[in-house]
């Protein structure tokens, strides 16, 4: 069993092949993870009612009901962490999957000690001490990291575990531009060679929730050319 902090730690994987299924199951429970698993779409989506995991794996291509649609489904109930799956990283369905609600993607074959490390960036807390400010105010805007809240006019808004990470990231130091490589090394623990579509579809993603005008952002803002920032 892994030294990972994997104990205890549920997985759904929603995959069609079963022999891929099984022997990427089998590899996961080695790294110490428990996994539930699902055949189809619509099997996903009962289980995960059912029996909520604590990180769910999407394939993108089932049968039926298909990986984006059970990502979409998830979503409107769960912020749990989403890595979906695909075919090919060079395709459209990567940023289709991410504007769907996953939080990171891989690609097949699944490699079973990438795929914990990924698990394991995904369920990192935020840092305790990632800034000495309880409270962050930007406008009507206003970040409590230790908490994991934000809100908006006073309003609570509703962030996954990934876009808040971001969100806190770009707060704790106001003005700093970040590059992509930066955000995907600090929110996702990716190396320098990590995908800068996973910070793109998330800021987006994040402005839809924070900014009052999401096509006009005041507090997420693009420098470009360099990367992103928060406008204090």
């Amino acid at each position: 069993m892994g030294d990972n902090g994997a104990v205890g730690t549920r997985i759904l994987y929603v995959e069609d092949d079963e022999r891929i299924r099984g022997s990427v199951k089998l590899a996961l429970e080695d790294e110490g993870w428990v996994v539930d698993e699902a055949g189809t779409g619509e099997e996903a989506i009962l289980s995960f009612d059912r029996t909520p995991a604590d990180v769910v794996l999407i394939d993108i291509m089932l049968p039926g009901i298909d990986g984006f649609e059970v990502c979409r489904s998830i979503r409107r109930t769960s912020d749990v962490p989403i890595i979906m799956v695909t075919a090919r990283a060079d395709t459209h369905d990567v940023v289709a999957g991410l504007e769907a609600g996953a939080d990171d993607y891989m690609t097949k074959p699944l490699q079973p000690k990438e795929l914990s490390a990924r698990i394991r960036a995904l369920l990192r807390r935020v840092r305790p001490g990632t800034t000495a400010n309880p409270r962050l105010r930007f406008g009507e805007l206003e970040v409590v990291p230790q908490e994991g809240v934000v809100t908006s006019d006073g309003e609570e808004v509703h962030l996954t575990k990934t876009e808040f990470r971001l969100l806190v990231e770009l707060a704790s130091h106001p003005g700093k531009v970040f590059s992509r490589e930066d955000l995907l090394e600090k929110v996702w623990g990716h190396g320098v060679f990590g995908d800068g579509r996973l910070v793109d579809v998330h800021i987006r993603r994040l402005r839809t929730k924070v900014e009052p005008d999401p096509a006009h952002p005041r507090h997420v803002v693009t420098v470009r050319g360099l990367g992103y920032k928060l406008q204090p």
